[in-house]
C-alpha cells in the first residue's frame, strides 16, 4: 500500500487537499486573521489558575452541556449584540471546539445525503468542506463583481435549489464586507432550511453594523455562529459557539460526541469572557489598523475591499502569486486566498502594519518600468 491511493477511501474525498494556511516560520505573520496581541500577565495567570482547579478533577468527565460556559456566552452576546430588550438565554447558546465544528454540527443534524447546502462565493471556503464530509450537496452562488451578496440573485437560487442549508458570512471571509440586516431577512424569507450567519468576526465591525443576533426573535431557523479565536484572542484553545433556538440547540445534542468540550477548554473560554474588557480593548486597537490598511492600500496603488473584519482584501497588478512569493521573501506571510489578482492580510500591530505597508511599496515601486531593485528574492 503506498499513499492514500492503496486504502478505500471514499470516492467524493479522493484528490482533496486538506485545508490549511501555510505554517512557515517568518517574522511577520499576517495570513490567518489571529489576533496578534498575546494575553496580559493577569490574564495568563487567570488561565493558569483555572485550569489547575479543573485538573484537579480530570479524572471525572466534563459538564457534557457546557451549562455554566453557555450561560457566561448568552450574557455577553446579550450585552453585546442582542437588540435593545432582548435577553439571549443558556438554552439559546451552544458550544463546540471552534465554529468549525458548531457547523458541522449543523450539517450533521440538517444536511446529509439528499440535502444541500448553498453558499455565495468566494466566502469561506470550510463551509462547502464541511458539507461535503458530511455528505451533503452543495450548490456554489455568486456574489456581485463588488463581492457583496446579489440578494435577488441569492433569491432565485434559493427559489431554484431549495436548500436545506444557506451559508452567509458576515464579515464575509476573505472579503471583509458585511451583511444589511434587510439582506439578511430578505434571504431568510426566501428559504426554508436552516439560514446560518457566520460572524467569526463580528466584533470587529464598524460601529453601527448590527449582528444577525438581533433577527433571532423573528427569524426561528436562524443560526449565528461565532467563535473565540479572533476578538479574544484563544485560538490555541479552540472555542466556538452559536446562537439560535433553543429547539435547534436541542437539536445539536443528538449529533454532539460525548463530553465534546474539555473542562480545561471549558475553564478557558470563562476566564476569557471575565476579562473581555481587556481582550476587546485589542479589538478597538485592530479597528485603527484595519482602517489603515483601507486607507494606505490604496495610496499604494492597491485597491482595496471595504472590510468590517479583522482584515482587508487588496488588489495587486498581475499575478498575484507574485506578489504573495516577493513578500515571503521579506518574512511577510500574507494569504493567498486563490482570487485572480487579490491577496489577503490580516490587521496586526502598528509595527508589523509598517513593516507590511514598507515590503508592499517596495514591490510595487518595482513593478514600474525603470524603479530601482525589484524586491524578489531580495535578502
Amino acid at each position: 500500500m503506498s499513499g492514500l491511493e492503496g486504502l478505500p477511501i471514499r470516492d467524493d474525498l479522493r484528490g482533496l487537499s486538506p485545508y490549511g494556511a501555510p505554517q512557515l516560520d517568518v517574522a511577520y505573520r499576517l495570513n490567518t486573521n489571529e489576533n496578534p496581541y498575546p494575553p496580559s500577565p493577569e490574564l495568563v495567570k487567570a488561565l493558569g489558575e483555572a485550569c489547575a482547579d479543573a485538573a484537579a478533577s480530570l479524572n471525572r468527565y466534563p459538564d457534557r452541556d457546557a451549562i455554566a460556559l453557555r450561560t457566561e456566552l448568552a450574557r455577553y452576546l446579550t450585552s453585546e449584540s442582542a437588540a435593545p430588550g432582548q435577553e439571549l438565554t443558556t438554552r439559546q447558546l451552544w458550544a463546540a471546539n471552534g465554529s468549525n465544528e458548531v457547523l458541522q454540527q449543523l450539517c450533521q443534524v440538517f444536511g446529509g445525503p439528499g440535502r444541500t447546502g448553498i453558499a455565495f462565493e468566494p466566502t469561506y471556503s470550510m463551509h462547502s468542506l464541511i458539507a461535503l464530509t458530511t455528505s451533503t450537496g452543495w450548490v456554489r452562488g455568486e456574489r456581485a463583481a463588488d463581492f457583496t451578496v446579489d440578494v435577488e440573485a441569492a433569491r432565485a437560487a434559493i427559489a431554484e435549489h431549495d436548500p436545506s442549508l444557506v451559508f452567509l458570512c458576515s464579515p464575509n471571509n476573505p472579503t471583509g464586507t458585511a451583511l444589511e440586516l434587510d439582506d439578511v431577512r430578505a434571504v431568510y424569507e426566501a428559504a426554508s432550511g436552516i439560514v446560518i450567519v457566520d460572524e467569526a468576526y463580528a466584533e470587529f465591525r464598524r460601529a453601527g453594523v448590527p449582528s444577525a443576533i438581533t433577527l433571532l426573535p423573528e427569524c426561528p431557523r436562524l443560526v449565528v455562529t461565532r467563535t473565540m479565536s479572533k476578538a479574544f484572542a484563544l485560538a490555541g484553545a479552540r472555542v466556538g459557539y452559536l446562537a439560535a433556538a433553543p429547539e435547534i440547540v436541542e437539536a445539536l445534542q443528538l449529533v454532539r460526541l460525548p463530553y465534546h468540550l474539555s473542562s480545561l477548554t471549558q475553564a478557558a473560554a470563562r476566564v476569557a469572557i471575565e476579562f473581555r474588557d481587556e481582550l476587546l480593548y485589542s479589538v478597538a486597537a485592530l479597528r485603527v489598523q484595519r482602517d489603515r490598511l483601507l486607507t494606505e492600500l490604496p495610496a499604494l496603488g492597491c485597491p482595496v475591499v471595504a472590510s468590517d473584519a479583522n482584515f482587508v482584501l487588496f488588489q495587486v497588478p498581475g499575478d498575484q502569486r507574485v506578489a504573495w512569493e516577493a513578500l515571503l521573501a521579506r518574512d511577510v506571510l500574507v494569504r493567498d486566498v486563490g482570487l485572480s489578482g487579490w491577496l489577503r492580510v490580516t490587521a496586526g500591530t502598528p509595527d508589523e502594519m509598517d513593516i507590511f505597508l514598507a515590503e508592499l511599496g517596495r514591490w510595487m515601486k518595482s513593478t514600474t518600468p525603470g524603479a530601482p531593485g525589484a524586491m524578489a528574492g531580495a535578502q
